[in-house]
């Protein structure tokens, strides 16, 4: 019911799998964030209108509309998939007939090779690729760290163990808070959400 009202009131369309399979195999399925889960979130982790939020395997970008929508804030998806990247841009277009424009921009490429700016400082997966990618992009935060000091935070959902366990072993990444989505955690411990920060 909520992927329906969500979905309306955006003025997007974002349900459904990917179908088929990625070219690589470093790469996972497109499967959004249930709106459900965004709620919860943002429920017990604040962001604020100067953040700039990258979300890495953004598929058709609900959570970049659902950010814009509800906190103003500059969200740029990140996505691989062709085919996902336009329906990214008809949704852009559908939501700024409704909504107006936005901060909301998307970038086709792999999540390796997108250029982490120096305002960036929020950065959301939804277990996306593999341990392999994931090291690669939490090292280009962190080349970016040296260029521009400042606080990072990483937000996981679904977050696999191989990418807690590099945080926590290889990198200075603090656990800051750990969420969890009622009714379904019982049944499934991959149903949270774990913020990992960088204080400067």
């Amino acid at each position: 019911m909520k992927e329906y009202y969500y979905d309306k009131l955006l003025n997007i369309k974002t349900s459904g799998d990917q179908q088929g399979f990625n070219k690589s195999l470093h790469y996972h399925r497109y499967e959004p964030t249930p709106y459900s889960g965004l709620e919860e979130l943002f429920r017990h982790y604040e962001i604020s209108r100067s953040d700039q939020i990258v979300d890495f395997g953004s598929g058709k970008g609900r959570l970049n509309f659902y950010l814009h929508y509800f906190y103003d804030v500059t969200v740029t998806g990140v996505e691989m998939n062709e085919d996902l990247y336009h329906e990214a841009l008809l949704n852009q277009k559908r939501y700024v007939k409704k909504n107006g424009k936005g901060k909301i921009q998307f970038v086709c490429c792999l999540a390796e090779e997108y250029e982490i700016k120096c305002i960036d400082n929020r950065f959301y997966f939804f277990n996306p690729f593999s341990i392999q990618v994931f090291r690669r992009v939490v090292n280009n935060i962190l080349r970016s760290l040296e260029d521009t000091p400042r606080e990072v935070e990483l937000v996981l959902y679904y977050p696999s163990e191989e990418y807690s366990y590099f945080l926590e072993q290889d990198t200075a990444f603090e656990l800051k808070k750990e969420i969890t989505l009622p009714y379904v955690y019982e049944n499934n411990h991959n149903e949270r959400f774990l913020i990992y920060r960088l204080a400067l």
